[in-house]
């Protein structure tokens, strides 16, 4: 008689034809206005023409999609084969402006620097995934806390309708993004199956129908965007290299590895398939690829997007061919123009009610995983969190208490979620020290992983 085979994990089904398509649109809305704000910054402050201010955003949307399908469908020793979007970091925006911006460099210099960081990034990945043994329980639960906790603030200002638009926090705004909120809750509290899965694609469906009544969905330059544009390699010509370029992205890509060390164990911990070390040098890798990536085709550094991980956690849709699918998207919004730009369309305020759902769900699950911290025996656990989380939350409070120091840390000091990283595990060796478990090398649960008495 034959046995039967196995079923394969939620995390590896692929969901049928219809339902798989509506969940990959709904990760790609809730990620794309954060993943086209970084090329939109770096051309307005390079003073890049609109040509090439929206081949900036093609070529962004593409290597994205490049590699969150590298990312989630995993290639060879490439890939941490979870359900991962990846988009373009916020901490490649200061170094990347400073070197374009410099008369003596310009894009060239920094697409250059991009590949030379990107290549050492891969080789450098098995060295940084040995540092897992310094993310215990209590480092884990206050960065993904602290993760949550600082991108509220992004869900807010968009829910105002974007930080410096005319009508920041107006009525109408607030009104759309609540609208968006309830209609969320309301699909998430009545909703069944497949239904209840997509909550948050009809809340943002909902919301665009409501602003587009109150007129306020923007399709300037629909008409002259392009059907089919290739993304060409090394448009703004061929890379060129300078030291201290090399130095300054280098530094960028290790920032990654530590935000996305928090965000692949945030996500292991959700999905229930903790991230052991060699899954987490694969996802690292990958980081590094990227970053070759946005060299080549003229994009950015990227990272695992948390909005994504909030969207895991809010559906409990597992399956990483959602994201593989999600990276198809991104393609070929990438490759036709038009597409990306009725996707732009979607008023701010529309993705700030999902925002607040979905970052407030992390922060939900970092005291999750907090819940297993011994706070009793060792009550310097406490000071650990409560010093992490005040340092995520200092420069989201006081966006400028930093700016009259060096502008050279300002990749570090402006970003809540590495400062939270690197004074948990700075704390936590100071209390609790390494111990003496060993990391393991083949998948055993690490997060949560519970203190020892």
């Amino acid at each position: 008689m034959s046995r039967a085979l196995p079923s394969p994990s939620p995390i590896d089904s692929v969901p049928p034809v219809g339902p798989w398509f509506l969940l990959a649109i709904q990760h790609v809305l809730v990620m794309y206005a954060g993943a086209v704000a970084v090329p939109l910054i770096v051309a307005g402050a390079l003073h890049l023409s609109r040509a090439d201010t929206a081949f900036l955003v093609s070529a962004d949307l593409f290597c994205c999609g490049l590699a969150t399908l590298v990312q989630s469908l995993g290639l060879g020793g490439f890939g941490i084969r979870l359900p991962v979007v990846m988009a373009a970091t916020f901490a490649c925006v200061g170094p990347m402006i400073a070197i374009g911006g410099n008369p003596a460099l310009g894009l060239p210099y920094v697409f250059g620097a991009n590949i030379v960081a990107g290549v050492l990034g891969i080789l450098a990945a098995p060295l940084i995934g040995r540092l897992l043994k310094l993310f215990p329980a209590v480092v884990t639960g206050t960065v993904i806390t602290a993760i949550g906790l600082t991108l509220l603030g992004v869900a807010v200002n968009w829910a105002a309708g974007g930080v410096g638009t005319a009508d920041y926090g107006s009525p109408a705004n607030l009104a759309i993004a609540a609208a968006v909120l309830l209609g969320v809750l309301a699909v998430l509290r009545h909703g069944r199956g497949f239904i209840a899965n997509i909550g948050v694609l009809l809340g943002l469906a909902a919301g665009t129908v409501l602003a587009a009544l109150l007129g306020r969905m923007d399709f300037s330059g629909l008409g002259d965007a392009a059907w089919l544009a290739p993304v060409m390699p090394f448009h703004f010509g061929l890379p060129k290299f300078e030291p201290w370029s090399i130095v300054t992205m280098c530094v960028v890509v290790f920032i990654v590895f530590v935000e996305s060390t928090g965000m692949f164990l945030a996500l292991g911990d959700i999905v229930e398939r903790p991230v052991d070390r060699p899954t987490l040098v694969r996802g690292l890798r990958v980081d590094g690829l990227a970053t070759l990536f946005g060299g080549v085709f003229n994009a950015f550094p990227d990272t695992s997007y948390s909005q994504n991980i909030g969207l895991v956690s809010i559906t409990g849709v597992r399956s990483r061919w959602v994201c593989v699918l999600a990276g198809v998207l991104l393609i070929a919004l990438g490759l036709v123009p038009k597409l990306a730009v009725l996707v732009a369309a979607i008023p701010p305020a529309v993705l700030g009610g999902a925002g607040l759902v979905m970052f407030g769900m992390v922060t939900a699950n970092g005291i999750r995983v907090l819940g297993h911290v011994d706070f009793h025996t060792r009550r310097h656990n406490l000071l650990i969190v409560a010093v992490g989380i005040g340092l995520a939350m200092t420069p989201v409070v006081a966006p400028t208490i930093f700016d009259q120091l060096p502008k050279a840390l300002a990749p570090l000091l402006h970003n809540g979620i590495l400062l939270a990283t690197l004074g948990c595990v700075g704390l936590n060796l100071w209390f609790n020290g390494l111990g003496s478990r060993a990391l393991p090398s083949t998948p055993e649960p690490l997060v949560p992983e519970r203190d020892a008495p």
